[in-house]
């Protein structure tokens, strides 16, 4: 571990002692000591005491500028005041129905005239929905086969957890990607009907149509992938994807759970001009509240509504949930809320690039629309498996570094970005960059001493 690490971590420590409390105490209760898998990461999670608007705080009542906003799930921010006002007045009359409202329309409509759908579905979450995506797709084609890109996350059901994060030794062929489980639990039926390809490989795609004729129901994709820091697609590919989907008679699911609301008003398939056939979203289209959609043209929906799959939900469309997601569409979501993130989004993206070029720091700024990453590489990543060679410890000295100086520029973890809201603002982007101006000493530092060492 280098020494600047070792420095960073050891004030991180002295500054959190409450949060390392309320790990042991979490421990013997849950797994790892917190809810999630991806809260978990040493020396320990920050835990937080409360959020408004473009900040947190931690239990020790350290502040934060907050760029992870719950893993991209908060393009409101922190409480938004529309969005706070409708779950509010819906609390007080009922919480729950589990009989049909008149916000589920309202909120179908919102999506329908957004997105190139017809029709909406709702859920609870991102993993939900790309389930749901793929067996309709699965019904509609009367076919089992899937593909999705390797390194991809796409949720946690047993049909993505295929090739999310393979180790280089298992992971074969460039050309062929071995299909890799990503944890126990998982049948090897289930692995054998995910296939795999690299992100920005198109020949390999057409391969496996080839070696699978009439076999494939669909290809799920993040139009940009964003489960390795920030790869967007090169010229061609996702309309590549679109070519060969319509010559094969499969479907084209774009998952937009973090593209859905953050690119634009109509998400990646606006950005890009591509039409898929179905699209899933959640994160930033619920405010705050656990709201998740996939929507579809009519003839494939109407799979559902002839009784041919199954779509059911307990807690889908719940009033607070659906209340809450149709403020963030109406106040959020907007010409003038998109304006706001495009503002910010440039000083922010324009201020790393700056300070990356006067430093001479081996890297680049990735960024689109509220998102963005600064990527430790010394030219663009176009796939997995040329983000996996990224220096973890680099990566941690800059995320442990910010924090330390005020800011959560990402989730933790090296794969994330930084999303923006509507609540930050200019003074939020310039406090960032002045962490960043910062600490960047320390990471040109720990490069040029990591190079001598592989020199050496």
């Amino acid at each position: 571990m280098h020494p600047l690490l070792e420095k960073e971590l050891s004030t991180f420590e002295s500054r959190t002692p409450s949060s390392r409390a309320a790990l042991k105490k979490a421990e013997p209760r849950l797994p790892l000591g917190v809810a999630s898998n991806f809260r978990s990461y040493e020396p320990w999670p920050l835990f937080i005491k409360d959020a408004r608007g473009s900040k947190i705080h931690d239990l020790d009542g350290n502040e934060y500028i907050d760029f992870n906003l719950c893993f991209g799930a908060l393009m409101a921010g922190h409480c938004h005041p529309a969005v706070v006002a409708a779950v509010q007045e819906r609390l007080e009359i009922g919480t729950m129905y589990g009989m049909p409202h008149a916000l589920e329309y309202e909120l179908a409509e919102e999506i329908c005239q957004r997105f190139p759908v017809d029709q909406a579905r709702f859920g609870s979450s991102g993993t939900e929905v790309t389930m749901h995506a793929i067996r309709l797709a699965r019904g509609f084609t009367g076919r089992d086969k899937i593909i999705k890109m390797e390194g991809a996350y796409h949720g946690v059901h047993d049909s993505v957890m295929v090739s999310m994060k393979p180790k280089a030794e298992v992971y074969g062929d460039p050309d062929r990607p071995t299909q890799v489980p990503a944890g126990g639990g998982i049948p090897a039926d289930t692995v054998r009907n995910t296939l795999v390809a690299q992100f920005n490989d198109l020949d390999a795609v057409k391969r496996l149509f080839a070696e699978n004729p009439g076999e494939i129901a669909c290809i799920i994709v993040e139009p940009i992938m964003m489960n390795i820091g920030i790869c967007m697609p090169e010229a061609g590919y996702l309309e590549g994807l679109r070519e060969i989907c319509t010559k094969e008679g499969a479907l084209l699911i774009f998952d937009e759970v973090k593209t859905g609301a953050k690119l634009g008003r109509g998400g990646a398939c606006e950005y890009f001009n591509i039409k898929a056939d179905i699209v899933t979203l959640a994160k930033s289209i619920g405010g705050g509240f656990p709201l998740a959609a996939f929507a579809t043209r009519k003839e494939v929906m109407d799979m559902i509504a002839h009784h041919k799959v199954f779509h059911a939900g307990t807690y889908a469309t719940n009033p607070l949930v659906m209340a809450a997601g149709l403020a963030t569409f109406r106040h959020v979501l907007t010409p003038e809320g998109y304006a706001h993130i495009g503002k910010v989004g440039d000083a922010l993206v324009e201020g790393y690039k700056q300070i990356v070029k006067k430093n001479n720091i081996e890297g680049y700024i990735e960024s689109a629309g509220a998102n963005g990453a600064l990527l430790f590489y010394a030219k663009k990543i176009r796939n997995y498996r040329e983000w996996l060679t990224v220096d973890t410890d680099l990566w941690r000295l800059y995320w442990f570094g910010m924090v330390n100086r005020g800011v959560m520029p990402q989730p933790y973890w090296w794969d994330e970005q930084w999303t923006l809201s509507v609540a930050h603002s200019l003074a939020d982007v310039d406090r960032h960059l002045s962490a960043f101006e910062e600490l960047a000493p320390s990471i040109v530092q720990a490069q040029q001493e990591s190079s001598a060492q592989i020199v050496g």
